[in-house]
């Protein structure tokens, strides 16, 4: 029987490191997706008025993603460090 109770209590280990890792994504995509969401919207309204802002715009709208980026590294982190 400790064998089984041993199993379980890896296999929840690696279920939580998961979910947590889940949450390091999905919580910086949903960020980024309502930063971006509204960064592009008023940038179209910039650039309807002066079209040279368009690099600005591109630059602008491009930020937001190292939030995912980042979330990707913690997440690769939680799994390889305390996965371990």
């Amino acid at each position: 029987m400790e064998g089984g109770l041993i199993e379980i209590g890896l296999g929840l280990k690696a279920g939580l490191l998961g979910i947590g890792a889940g949450f390091a994504v999905g919580l910086a995509a949903i960020g980024t997706g309502y930063a971006q969401g509204r960064i592009g919207s008023a940038g179209i309204g910039a650039l309807t008025e002066k079209p040279e802002l368009l690099g600005r715009v591109i630059l602008l709208v491009a930020i937001p993603e190292t939030l995912v980026i980042l979330g990707f590294a913690v997440a690769a982190m939680i799994i390889i460090l305390l996965g371990g």
